[in-house]
């Protein structure tokens, strides 16, 4: 074997008099540079999320309007629900189980239409026991009048007699005593009629009872008790009836605006279930209730003709006119508007920041013309929805933002 490889073997023997743990000085430098290069590396990537994450973004913000093509006669603009004027809560006057159930919830009734019926065996026993008596009654005033009858036979016979004196007195006398107590007896149970009669009428009318049945014409807004459940005078109601016919927008107006509405001037109302069509609808009247707490008041308004899609409880907006529309202008559906200064560009697109409980949600648009207020919104958030106003360049998707002017959540 040569010198050379001699040593090339000598140099890849392992030596175990070596301490594996100690290493050179520059070495452990160098991992330690390593080391903070890689940590300051990861701290500028999260530092920004840790921040956002952290600390919340303070952020002004407007929100989608919705523009009446009436905008120039609006004179007032308030929020309200739609309410019946006319609502039956119908209840029971005496305990039972359900027997039948003739109503579902949304079906339309005419006053009088049978709604639930409670079983009724037990009372038509009642009834048939007290009939039975009032036949009773008949049968013994009957019996009395036909005894008064042959009693007036023989005091007639009697007269005639006495007339000839070809009897006393005493006899006849007897038989006339004797007619009146018949007359007596058969006037007792006549009276003895009436009143099983009148325990037979009281009885049929809680029979009566046992069906109940719609008092007014409307709509059903509640779902009926099951048959077999029991009910009581605990039980504040059955169903719930609404006319349909009585519906109006409540809404509340503040007290500074109050002197610009009137009972029977013009407005139209845009149900939010229904944001595209427009109602035309007349003042009812005004409350005479001042809710201090608020400074406004409460407001009616009547829809003029019928509002199909109206429901009781939907959310409406209101708009008090200075004049009435013309159809045409009716006609024109109303515009969702976004505010200039809420549109931004990301990717190339038009988007707009939503403040969705506390954070924010990147949403793209489409937008049109001009419009009262900003720009025309073709597709995009719903009216009413928190917009951020001048997004920062660096305001992201899902970031934690806080609304100036409102407290920290």
């Amino acid at each position: 074997m040569s010198d050379q490889l001699s040593s090339d073997l000598a140099s890849l023997r392992i030596r175990r008099d070596v301490d594996p743990d100690r290493r050179s000085p520059l070495r452990t430098a160098l991992v330690a540079v390593l080391a903070l290069a890689a940590i300051a590396g990861a701290a500028v990537f999260v530092a920004p999320r840790a921040q956002s994450a952290i600390f919340k973004t303070e952020v002004a913000t407007t929100e989608v309007a919705l523009v009446s093509p009436a905008q120039a006669s609006i004179s007032v603009t308030s929020t309200g629900y739609v309410v019946p004027q006319v609502v039956s809560r119908v209840g029971v006057r005496i305990p039972g189980r359900i027997a039948r159930v003739f109503v579902k919830e949304g079906d339309v009734v005419k006053a009088g239409d049978p709604l639930v019926e409670l079983e009724d065996a037990d009372q038509k026993s009642l009834v048939a026991a007290a009939q039975a008596k009032v036949a009773a009654a008949r049968a013994r005033a009957a019996a009395s009048r036909a005894s008064i009858a042959e009693v007036e036979q023989q005091v007639a016979r009697e007269r005639a007699l006495v007339e000839r004196q070809v009897t006393g007195r005493a006899s006849m006398e007897d038989l006339t005593a004797r007619m009146n107590a018949l007359a007596q007896s058969a006037a007792a149970a006549d009276a003895e009629v009436k009143a099983a009669a009148a325990d037979v009428e009281s009885l049929r009318v809680t029979l009566a009872e046992r069906k109940i049945v719609a008092p007014i014409s409307g709509t059903i807004m509640t779902k009926p008790p099951e048959v077999g459940e029991v009910v009581g005078l605990e039980l504040p109601r059955l169903v719930e009836i609404a006319d349909f016919t009585s519906l109006v927008v409540e809404t509340d107006v503040p007290e500074t605006r109050l002197y610009l509405i009137e009972p029977g001037k013009p407005c139209e109302v845009v149900l939010d279930a229904y944001p595209s069509k427009r109602h035309r609808c007349t003042t009812l009247e005004i409350g005479k209730r001042v809710n201090r707490a608020k400074a406004t008041i409460p407001v009616k308004v009547k829809f003029v003709g019928e509002a199909k899609e109206a429901l009781p409880e939907m959310s409406a907006r209101v708009s008090f006119l200075a004049e009435a529309l013309s159809e045409e202008a009716m006609k024109e559906p109303p515009k969702r508007v976004v505010p200039e200064a809420a549109v931004v560009e990301r990717a190339g697109a038009k988007v707009v920041f939503v403040v969705d409980q506390g954070q924010t949600k990147m949403v793209p648009i489409r937008v049109g013309g001009p419009a009262p207020g900003g720009l025309e919104l073709l597709d995009g958030p719903a009216p009413g929805a928190r917009l951020v106003v001048k997004p920062p360049a660096d305001l992201a998707d899902g970031q934690k933002i806080k609304e100036k002017g409102k407290g920290s959540e």
